[in-house]
């Protein structure tokens, strides 16, 4: 018998856990979507624009690292969760929510208005995008939010 086993978490430490874990991965997801469709398959900005393309192509190879440390952190603890029989289903879908509008809200207000490192497109009128970007993130937000309140009632923790 092992004895180095971990110790069970509580309900509110599983919800916690859970969703932390999928925070990550939905960090790591939207981080994808945008590395791959906006930097590279529409080729609409890198993640730095304020250097060389050279220095750009460089920014999108570090947030695509960043990214999949944050796919594979997360899905590991996912995984540990699983086989521990501590995962909180709900917690986790609210987890991959808060991840996913986190990073959109996160990229549109802090690196594309405060920051400036990089606009969604060049060339055109920003503000419609401006708009659909930062609301489409503050809905994933919202919606993750939702799903991590209903997970504090006892019932639904399930």
């Amino acid at each position: 018998m092992r004895t180095d086993a971990p110790k069970a978490p509580t309900g509110r430490g599983r919800r916690g856990r859970s969703t932390a874990a999928t925070v990550l991965i939905g960090v790591g997801v939207m981080a994808a979507v945008d590395e791959i469709v906006f930097h590279q398959l529409l080729r609409w900005h890198h993640f730095y624009d304020r250097s060389t393309p050279a220095l750009g192509l460089v920014s999108d190879g570090l947030l695509h690292a960043a990214e999949l440390v944050a796919l594979v952190a997360g899905f590991f603890l996912l995984a540990d969760l699983r086989r521990h029989g501590w995962l909180v289903p709900a917690s986790a879908w609210a987890g991959l929510f808060l991840g996913l509008g986190g990073f959109q809200l996160f990229d549109g207000v802090v690196d594309h208005k405060v920051l400036r490192v990089h606009q969604i497109r060049y060339g055109v009128e920003i503000v419609p995008y401006d708009v659909a970007w930062i609301a489409s993130g503050a809905l994933l937000l919202v919606v993750g939010a939702l799903l991590a309140l209903r997970t504090r009632r006892p019932s639904d923790a399930r």
